[in-house]
């Protein structure tokens, strides 16, 4: 194969349009350029220029700027939309700087003076070229790593292990449909950011989001809270309210802690979700909603089903697709990708300088077990943010109970001496302290979490002198 074979093959018959009112300038261009393996065409002036790139679409455009009719910045404006793809290369022998620059402000890639010789047609195309090529290979880059972060991600959740990335493919799919989700997985994972991924993602995300906490709000208010009350329903109501259920029609109402629902009111919800209607307190008729149910929880239903805390058929109502998130200990190597998202989040919210995590923090942050999961390690890192001074969080800036001799510190911390029975008083003093902070003081509630009697809370709490 000869080297002017060579070059047509590496170039592989490019288009390129040869705009130029001197017929011996087009018809040398043209021979050069077919010599160096293009697909030549020419027109005498932008008006006929015009007319070809509405037909064709041209890989180069070489285009004299000083032509009758049309000229050659003209001719930049009027095909603006039909040329955004092509690499356009001016060519004048009345040019200065400021035609130059006026050419490349309306989308020119190069300009050339004449006259030229023909190495410098090869050598300004062959940059063309080059850029062309790189413009292709940034494209096909994006693209890949657009299709990385797909696979990565879900609404504002991102991660890199097996687990999750099934996760997300999983309620992508589910999101299509109005099919109703039971969310488990720890405190902390992100049962919310999946509710929400599942609500935008899908058909309704124009309607309502509305998200509730069930073990947030008193047992007494919980059916007025989500069905609704009639004026004068009870003491107190001195106006209608619509209730969560009818808030969110058309769209997702999200039931966070559906473990924590008092059983009388269990029954009212399963009505709501096979029915599709809801019956305001004092109401005398059952009104009608479209609303998608999204619930989660941090309990096993199973086990509460067996103790009769929850009922079985409410269960399997609210469990048509079940979607379990990890625990972040089981899914280590999300932590250092999480770590950097949320240091990179803090650093810009806080205005801070800091670029990146030293070695020897992250081994700490690796070793650690996180039972509060994706929660703990957000507030562990803005901690860090906050406690560094220079570009780069160090172990200094953890807290004390990270590291592999976490465990035995927080314990002979707490426990004195050796008894075993004084340490179990203390265990059970934090854990029951714990549970009724979380439960914002429901004893029923905080006696359900710490699987005990209501009256052995009661004594505990007597014991140990918790009010």
């Amino acid at each position: 194969m000869n080297r002017r074979e060579t070059q047509a093959d590496n170039l592989q018959a490019r288009k390129l349009l040869v705009i130029d009112d001197e017929q011996n300038m087009r018809h040398m261009l043209t021979s050069l350029l077919i010599n160096s393996g293009f697909e030549v065409a020419t027109a005498a002036n932008g008006e006929e220029a015009l007319e070809k790139v509405s037909g064709t679409q041209y890989d180069f455009i070489l285009c004299d700027i000083k032509m009758p009719r049309m000229n050659g910045l003209q001719f930049l404006d009027a095909a603006a939309d039909r040329i955004s793809d092509s690499t356009v290369i001016m060519m004048s022998a009345y040019g200065s700087v400021e035609t130059a620059l006026e050419a490349m402000k309306r989308g020119a890639y190069d300009y050339i003076s004449k006259p030229f010789k023909s190495d410098e047609v090869n050598l300004v195309l062959k940059k063309a070229e080059e850029r062309e090529r790189l413009k292709r290979e940034n494209i096909r880059l994006r693209q890949t790593l657009r299709t990385i972060e797909e696979r990565s991600s879900f609404g504002n959740m991102v991660a890199k292990s097996k687990a999750m990335r099934e996760m997300f493919r999983l309620a992508e799919k589910v999101a299509r449909f109005d099919t109703t989700v039971l969310i488990t997985g720890e405190s902390g994972t992100g049962k919310e950011l999946v509710a929400r991924g599942i609500h935008f993602t899908g058909p309704r995300s124009q309607k309502p989001w509305i998200a509730v906490n069930c073990g947030s709000i008193p047992e007494n208010l919980i059916e007025s809270e989500l069905f609704g009350h009639v004026k004068g329903a009870f003491t107190g109501a001195d106006r209608t309210r619509r209730g969560l259920f009818r808030e969110a029609d058309g769209g997702t109402l999200f039931l966070d802690e559906i473990g924590e629902l008092p059983v009388a009111l269990q029954v009212k919800l399963l009505r709501v979700l096979q029915e599709n209607e809801v019956r305001p307190v004092g109401g005398t008729r059952a009104l009608k909603v479209n609303v998608r149910v999204v619930a989660a929880t941090a309990r096993n239903l199973k086990d509460e089903i067996e103790k009769k805390l929850f009922r079985e058929d409410l269960y399997y109502r609210i469990n048509v697709m079940p979607i379990r998130l990890p625990p972040l200990r089981e899914r280590g190597e999300d932590i250092p990708l999480l770590a950097r998202l949320f240091m990179e989040q803090f650093s810009a919210q806080l205005d801070t300088p800091i670029q990146s995590i030293a070695p020897a923090a992250m081994s700490l942050l690796l070793e650690h077990a996180w039972p509060g999961n994706v929660r703990e390690l957000e507030n562990v890192i803005q901690r860090a943010v906050v406690l560094a001074e220079g570009p780069e969080l160090r172990p200094e800036h953890l807290p004390d109970s990270l590291g592999p001799d976490a465990i035995q510190q927080d314990i002979g911390s707490l426990v004195k001496g050796d008894s075993l029975k004084e340490a179990r008083r203390e265990l059970e003093k934090i854990m029951i302290a714990q549970a009724l902070k979380k439960t914002g003081g429901n004893r029923s509630q905080a006696s359900r979490l710490l699987e005990i009697s209501h009256p052995s809370l009661l004594s505990k709490m007597k014991q140990y002198g918790i009010t």
